[in-house]
Formats: C-alpha cells, sequence, structure tokens
C-alpha cells in the first residue's frame, strides 16, 4: 500500500513508520524541517517537506504522491502549542481530506482522543456524544476534534482513532517531560478523576492495524481506566516524586474509556494495563 504519512516524526510517528515499512508499505512522509527530511530518508521513507496549512501544496504533493491511503497523526503537543494543535485538527484536516478526496483517495486513519465524551459514571462508548456544551477551554478542544472527525469521515474509508492518554518515550508522561515535572512539584491530585492511559507503543500498533479496520471511531486505550488517586502514587514512585495524599474531586467527563471496540478487531496491546506500563519508564 502507498500511505501518505502526516506526523511520521511526532511520538507515534516515529514507532509507526519503522512498522510500516517493515511490513512492505511505501511511505510518502511529510516534515517541516531539513532535519524531519532527513531522518524520515533515513528510516526509508520518501520525505516531503509540508506545510499542512498551505491548502495549494498540500493538493499538489497528495496528488503527486497518489496514495492509496492517508495516515494523519499530526499534532502540536511536543511543543505544548494548544492553539496550534487546535489548528491543525481544523485546518490541516480539512487541507488533506479535501487533498485526498480531489486525488481519489479512499481511506484515511486519524489521530483523536478518548477524552471527549459527555459527563458520565462510567468508562465512555464510542456510541456516546462529544461534550460539545463543555465550557472552554475544554470547549475549544471538543469543536477542534469534533472538526477532525466530522472531516475525515468524508472519505468513504475513515478510521478515527480516539487515543487514551499516551505514556511512554516521546510522551509527556515520560521520566524527564512535563507530567513528571509537575509531579514532583506536586502539581498533580490523587483524586477521583479517572483517565485511560495507552502506552505509545500500542498506540502505533493500533494504527497499523486500522488500516485495514472498517470505516468508525475507535477508543484506542488499556484495559483498566483508572482514578487518580490509584494512578498518581504509582507514577509518582516510578519518577522518583513523593508520593501524594488521596484527596476528593474531579470533574464528570473525567470518567476513561471503553476498549471493547478495538478489542473486538484483535488489538492486542502490549501493555494491557498502565500498573505494567508505568514500570517501563524507570
Amino acid at each position: 500500500m502507498r500511505i501518505f504519512f502526516a506526523g511520521a516524526t511526532g511520538a507515534i510517528g516515529r514507532l509507526l513508520l519503522p512498522q510500516l515499512l517493515s511490513e512492505g508499505h511505501t511511505i510518502i512522509a511529510t516534515t517541516r524541517s531539513d532535519r524531519g527530511a532527513q531522518q524520515l530518508r533515513e528510516a526509508g521513507a520518501e520525505a516531503v517537506q509540508l506545510d499542512v496549512f498551505d491548502r495549494a501544496a498540500v493538493a499538489e504533493t497528495v496528488r503527486a504522491a497518489a496514495p492509496d491511503a492517508v495516515m494523519h497523526q499530526l499534532t502540536a503537543l511536543g511543543e505544548l502549542d494548544f492553539a496550534a494543535n487546535s489548528r491543525i485538527r481544523i485546518e490541516g484536516t480539512r487541507n488533506l481530506v479535501d487533498a485526498a478526496l480531489a486525488a481519489g483517495v479512499e481511506r484515511i486513519v486519524a489521530q483523536s482522543i478518548a477524552w471527549v465524551y459527555r459527563p458520565g459514571n462510567r468508562p465512555a462508548a464510542e456510541s456516546e456524544p462529544l461534550d460539545r456544551d463543555a465550557a472552554d477551554p475544554r470547549g475549544r478542544t471538543i469543536a477542534a476534534v469534533d472538526a477532525l472527525e466530522t472531516a475525515s469521515a468524508e472519505l468513504p474509508q475513515h478510521v478515527i482513532l480516539r487515543y487514551g492518554a499516551l505514556y511512554g518515550p516521546g510522551t509527556w508522561y515520560s521520566r524527564d517531560e512535563m507530567v513528571a515535572g509537575r509531579l514532583r512539584r506536586g502539581e498533580i491530585p490523587a483524586d477521583d478523576a479517572v483517565t485511560s492511559f495507552v502506552h505509545v507503543e500500542d498506540a502505533a500498533q493500533a494504527a497499523a492495524q486500522a488500516l485495514e479496520w472498517p470505516s468508525g471511531t475507535y477508543n484506542v486505550v488499556d484495559d483498566e481506566p483508572a482514578a487518580a488517586r490509584d494512578w498518581v502514587p504509582v507514577l509518582a514512585e516510578v519518577f522518583g516524586a513523593t508520593v501524594p495524599e488521596p484527596t476528593a474531586g474531579g470533574q464528570a467527563w473525567e470518567r476513561g474509556a471503553d476498549n471493547a471496540r478495538a478489542s473486538a478487531q484483535g488489538l492486542k496491546l502490549r501493555y494491557p494495563s498502565w500498573r505494567e506500563g508505568f514500570q517501563s519508564l524507570r
């Protein structure tokens, strides 16, 4: 399969790219920098320097690539630029989808997130509605996710991966990154808020498999949604931070997500629970 891969140098992309190449796919991968292009070529992909906000350039690049599928793993989360990340979800996705439609591409796999559901008292299934009435700043996030998912669904074959909180190399949840620092400063409460996690290796594996999944939306999360009072002490100990005392609190939308639909497609997680996954971060 010829795959147009946007976001191949990100946390998931760096793991997904060699996997796709090893499976025999031809990869046309995008990057914004000379260094990124060099890395992509060294990995075995065809590298294209591209600004996803340049609508005409995206259209021409996708047309020239003539791919069978678009792999959309673009974010700006590594730079903690949430405004740019929303713009990627809205404008960048719109440009990729329109380019794919114009080029006759029928399949897209797109990265989304799993903490977008309305408040509830159990882990959310994909059939449940998005939290579209949420106040800002959450409201802005939901609107951007909604735009990404709605645009992606315009392609006849579309798989939207709602990832849980990513942990592992290259993510916020690794030894020298943002969450570790916040834990060491005592900024993350061990409260009732529920999170669904997924190791970045499992996220990449899901994206590779999703090229063959039926159209639809899938929560890509581990088997154990967890309250912060359970996972925060474990991660604090792994990172050498002071273990906080449990407290009450948390938002009603912090409920975790159910992974039954992805599991039914045969997704096997290397880390079925954050309990063993967090230990890999030592």
